[in-house]
Parts: structure tokens; C-alpha cells; sequence
């Protein structure tokens, strides 16, 4: 590099630059696996087994010929898979109806109660009105008490209204059931998206249900289905008020209809891991969307002001 000075002098300097060789790459540090890191994993691995163990089983002995179901020793793989636990289940009991009615029930009840529950949870979360605290207390309130406790006054009510052994009650009741907690979870997506969206809608001439259908909902659309899911999932696994509300095979639901493979002298446990194994699928895959659904639900639409 050559500088000029003021007396017009040259001074020449000469800069030597090192380039690193490529061959050479920067070290990697590996991270050490601490003691407590071992304990986590087998901790999280005992766990998982036992959680899965039980599902496994289930439909391990929906796979086993009922004659080898109580064999000795015990099969943890079924030598000779077989689905005669399958075929008995719909040819000796009405488990398509079993699966229809809770299909039914579940798919109308979870959607209007989320329906109902998207409207309350959007006057809850964008109105201030005296007892506001006082209804969010007592929609958590309700989550505490067990049902059997109000059995006997619904039971009375729904005999009087003639609603006993029948889908339409039945479906009544679960949507009392599911509004507080969708309104509650509601709640909180609503609170998640900026007042702003709603405002600059209104401005632009829709109403305020304009605003809400056309603009808040299809930004809240993973939490209203995780809403739905949950409520499906709720109404699907629900047993105590279904055994007590319906008495006919062709009213009743799935669970119902698994506590009747029970008997006083005898488990048929081929055909009852059979519809458990039928039972748990669509839940399973409820809870898989869940998941997803709201993990997008907590993002979606959150932009501060």
C-alpha cells in the first residue's frame, strides 16, 4: 500500500493477510450428557411405557382368539392374530348403532355449544357489564361439580319434559355442559386478537355481527376448532349421564353400550378391547388435531398495537 506525505515523500507499506487454510474447519464442542440428563430421559422413558402400555394391551387382546385371551403364560404378541373379536362385536350386539348415536350426539352438541359459546365468549371479552367477574366465576364453578350431584334434579326435569331416553336430551344436556368451558377458552383467543381488526371492519361499513363473522372468525378459526374438538372429545367420553338418561339399545351411545360387556357373573373382555380399540380411535385422532390447532390458535392473529 503506497501513501503520499505532504513533502512528497512515497512510503510504501506492506500488509500481510492471513487466510485460514480450508481444509481446517472450527472444533465442535459435543454437549456432555449430565446425570440429570440421564435421569430425565429415563424417567420420561418409564413414563411413556406405562402411559402406553395399557393401549397396547387393549389392543393386543382385541387381536387374541378367545381362547387364548386367559392362556397361560402370557402372550405379549399374538401368536395367531385373529378378528373374531371384530366380527362378533357387530354380529351379536348393535355397536353400529352404539357408534352412530355418539357420532350424532357428539357432532350436534360440540357444534352448538361452540356456536353458543363463541357468542357469549365475544360479549364477555369485548363489553364491560356489571357482574362480568361474577359469570366468569361461576362458568369455572360449574367445572368443579360433579354431575352426579345435580342428577337427580335433571332427571326429574328431563322426565318431565318427556326428554328421558331420548337423543334430543341427551344432546340438551351436553350443551349445558360444554358452553362454560368453551366460553372461558374462547375467552382468552378473543383477547388474543387487536381490537383494531374490529374497528377498522366497522368502519368500513359492516356491523358489529358483520365484523365477527367476517373478520374475528376466520382469524380465530384454529381456537374455535380446538374448541369444537374439545367438545366432541367431551360429549364422545361422557358415560355417567348417558348410562342414567338412556335405556334403550337403539338411544345408546358407545361408552353406555361398553359398560354392558360387563355382566354379573362374566367379562367378555375379546369383544369390550375390541370396541374400546373402536372407541379410542376417534378420539385419538381429535386430540391429534387439538394439538395442532391450538398450538396455531395461540399465534394466530396476535399483532400488537
Amino acid at each position: 500500500m503506497t501513501i503520499m506525505t505532504p513533502t512528497g515523500t512515497t512510503i510504501t507499506e506492506t500488509r500481510q493477510i492471513t487466510v485460514p487454510e480450508a481444509h481446517k474447519t472450527p472444533r465442535t464442542t459435543r454437549r456432555k450428557l449430565s446425570a440429570g440428563g440421564v435421569a430425565r430421559v429415563v424417567g420420561l422413558g418409564l413414563w411413556l411405557v406405562i402411559t402406553l402400555f395399557p393401549l397396547y394391551w387393549i389392543a393386543l387382546t382385541s387381536f387374541k382368539s378367545p381362547g387364548t385371551i386367559n392362556s397361560f403364560p402370557i402372550e405379549y404378541w399374538p401368536s395367531e392374530p385373529s378378528f373374531d373379536n371384530y366380527v362378533s362385536l357387530f354380529q351379536q350386539s348393535s355397536f353400529g348403532v352404539f357408534l352412530g348415536n355418539s357420532a350424532l350426539v357428539a357432532l350436534i352438541a360440540g357444534a352448538v355449544a361452540t356456536l353458543i359459546a363463541l357468542l357469549s365468549a365475544y360479549v364477555i371479552a369485548r363489553f364491560e357489564f356489571r357482574g362480568k367477574g361474577t359469570v366468569l366465576v361461576a362458568f369455572l364453578l360449574t367445572q368443579m361439580i360433579p354431575a352426579f350431584i345435580a342428577l337427580g334434579p335433571l332427571y326429574s326435569m328431563m322426565t318431565d319434559l318427556g326428554l328421558v331416553d331420548t337423543k334430543p336430551g341427551l344432546i340438551l344436556v351436553y350443551i349445558a355442559i360444554c358452553i362454560p368451558f368453551s366460553t372461558v377458552m374462547l375467552r382468552g383467543f378473543f383477547e388474543n386478537v387487536p381490537d383494531a381488526l374490529e374497528e377498522a371492519a366497522m368502519i368500513d361499513g359492516c356491523s358489529r355481527f358483520g365484523a365477527l363473522f367476517r373478520v374475528l372468525v376466520p382469524v380465530m378459526t384454529p381456537g374455535i376448532i380446538a374448541a369444537f374438538i374439545f367438545n366432541f372429545v367431551n360429549c364422545w367420553n361422557e358415560l355417567f349421564l348417558s348410562v342414567v338418561l338412556m335405556n334403550t339399545d337403539e338411544n345408546r351411545t358407545v361408552p353406555s353400550a361398553l359398560n354392558g360387556f360387563i355382566s354379573t357373573f362374566n367379562i367378555d373382555w375379546g369383544s369390550m378391547s375390541a370396541a374400546a380399540v373402536l372407541t379410542i380411535l376417534p378420539t385419538m385422532v381429535m386430540f391429534a388435531l387439538a394439538s395442532r390447532w391450538i398450538v396455531q390458535g395461540l399465534t394466530a392473529g396476535a399483532v400488537k398495537e
